[in-house]
């Protein structure tokens, strides 16, 4: 256990399908390589490396080996002409189904106020938690019953903001690659012919309906502890006071939002759900319609725990007013996405995080079968695919192949990595091409290990994956191995937890990572790391 080291040649530890392209990465000069069959010993392939080129993210000088022209099944493994070994990979159709259906049900393993049982939850099982009712912060008198809803990360917060951004990247996954959820999952709820990730959403949509003020409308922003629990703290162990913070403009607007796709997504397996959602998402606009003025969040004063605040909610607003046109139709909601528009763009109109929500109103405006402005409508395509192009002109330079730049090594930088493939895979759809597929494709490799530090940062899958997520209930559970399927959040160049400070100085962004649960600020997992994933392995599934 440890700050992480580069490595000499990084693979997609999972493999590669047969017919797409397969490259490595290999540190260093230019050179051979062969590709060398793992039942055999002996060599199936061999070739040169391109130009090796510094890399400034990672800091190195890279070259690549491709081997596309390659697609017999197997186990393999890359050699260097000076003796270096990759990790072994598999070649095969099916090398991304078991890390897709894990993804998934690793939002099972994130659930609140029920018992994991050990049939559903194998050795990760624990006891139910967090089922008192908790006190609204500024009214000791006044009590709310949300219970449920994924705990948001290594913590035991529940968040509405950052789970409406999960929810939604997990029902544009159903609804445009169905196909890649006909797996059934081991997890509680069946039910006809509904898919499995459709259960598992409504297990925190549920959860977002009891954050609702009955009287209001709006919806309170997170609910936590005042302080987070130690490191080793079992869900079912944390059982100090629960508070819901005070009502925010961002969750009531996001809410909104997700609420009206719910709606839509829900309506063919159970009507009176959809409905609920609909109705819910209605009394949210409301309440933005009456507060068009509320001040950002902010922490109040006793709570220490995760603020997840934003001081701008035109975005918010944006989605909301698009997914409910999308939803109903209804002049007024696209009358006030129109008004949004200019406002929204200075933040940026294809953002796709918990703190804009910009792209997916962009989308489901692109999307919408409703009457829309033509002029409007190709305004934000065109725009869609321009911030495609840039980010595939930074793949093509990039030494690892992805579309991060040196200063975009932040905090829950593979938030971005897959964010950024969703808008790429997103691109192809909304042209008819597929002329980014092979960019979000390598966005793909560097997750399961074709990076600097040659780790897959998906907990259970690869050679050399993470072991130590500061995720609590991998700590505290006494079994060897993490829950499986969290995206870890990855190299952070900010230093911002103590581990990092003393660790990681002067390391290059990209190799700015340990796997070690201190560093909270490299290595924590959440549910909206966790949804892009599921959205982008659903293409390569289906």
């Amino acid at each position: 256990m440890g700050a992480s080291h580069t490595i000499d040649i990084a693979v997609n530890q999972l493999g590669y399908r047969s017919q797409d392209l397969k490259l490595a990465v290999m540190r260093g000069g230019s050179g051979s390589f062969r590709l060398v069959d793992m039942a055999s010993g002996g060599t199936v392939w061999q070739g040169e490396t391109g130009v090796a080129e510094r890399d400034a993210a990672s800091g190195e000088t890279v070259s690549r080996a491709d081997f596309s022209a390659w697609q017999q099944p197997g186990v393999y493994r890359i050699e260097s002409g000076d003796g270096s070994v990759s990790c072994p990979f598999v070649i095969s159709d099916e090398v991304y189904v078991d890390a897709h259906a894990a993804l998934l049900k690793a939002f099972y393993f994130f659930r609140c106020g029920m018992e994991l049982e050990e049939r559903y939850a194998g050795p990760w099982k624990h006891g139910a938690c967090h089922s008192s009712p908790a006190i609204v912060y500024g009214d000791e008198e006044k009590r709310v019953d949300a219970y449920g809803g994924w705990h948001d990360a290594g913590d035991y917060g529940k968040y509405v903001g950052p789970g409406a951004k999960a929810v939604a990247d997990l029902l544009l996954a159903e609804e445009l690659y169905p196909e890649a959820f006909a797996r059934p999952l081991l997890i509680p709820e069946t039910d006809g012919d509904m898919p499995d990730v459709l259960h598992e959403c409504r297990y925190e949509l549920e959860w977002m309906l009891r954050m609702q003020d009955g009287e209001t409308g709006g919806v309170y922003h997170k609910l936590t502890t005042l302080v987070f629990p130690p490191g080793d703290t079992m869900p079912e162990e944390d059982t100090a006071e629960l508070y819901v913070s005070p009502i925010s403009a961002t969750a009531t607007g996001c809410f909104a939002a997700v609420m009206a796709m719910a709606a839509r997504r829900y309506i063919a397996y159970d009507g009176h759900f959809a409905e609920t959602c609909l109705s819910a998402s209605k009394r949210a606009w409301s309440w933005l319609e009456g507060n068009p003025d509320a001040p950002g969040f902010r922490n109040p004063p006793e709570i220490a725990t995760g603020e997840y605040g934003d001081p701008i909610d035109a975005d918010e607003r944006y989605w909301a007013a698009a997914e409910l046109y999308r939803t109903t139709g209804e002049a007024a909601y696209h009358q006030a996405f129109q008004a949004l528009v200019d406002q929204v763009e200075a933040q940026g109109l294809f953002e796709l995080g918990w703190s804009n929500m910009s792209g997916y109103g962009s989308l489901a405006y692109i999307r919408t079968e409703r009457e829309k402005s033509p002029e409007l409508a190709s305004r934000l395509r065109e725009g869609w695919l321009g911030r495609a192009e840039e980010l595939a002109a930074v793949s093509e330079k990039d030494g690892y192949g992805i579309s991060l730049l040196p200063k975009h090594y932040i905090w829950g930088s593979n938030m971005l990595v897959l964010n950024n493939a969703m808008l790429l895979l997103l691109a192809d759809r909304l042209s008819g091409s597929a002329l980014y597929e092979r960019h979000a494709l390598a966005h793909v490799h560097y997750l399961f290990g074709m990076n600097v530090v040659g780790m897959s940062y998906v907990t259970g899958f690869g050679n050399n994956a993470i072991r130590y997520p500061h995720h609590r209930p991998s700590e505290g559970d006494g079994v060897d191995e993490p829950v499986p399927g969290l995206v870890s959040g990855g190299p952070n160049a900010g230093l911002h937890d103590d581990y990092a400070k003393q660790h990681l100085a002067g390391r290059a962004p990209a190799a700015s990572f340990a796997d070690v649960m201190e560093s909270y600020s490299t290595n924590e997992v959440t549910i909206y790391w966790n949804s892009p994933a599921v959205f982008v392995m659903s293409h390569f599934v289906q």
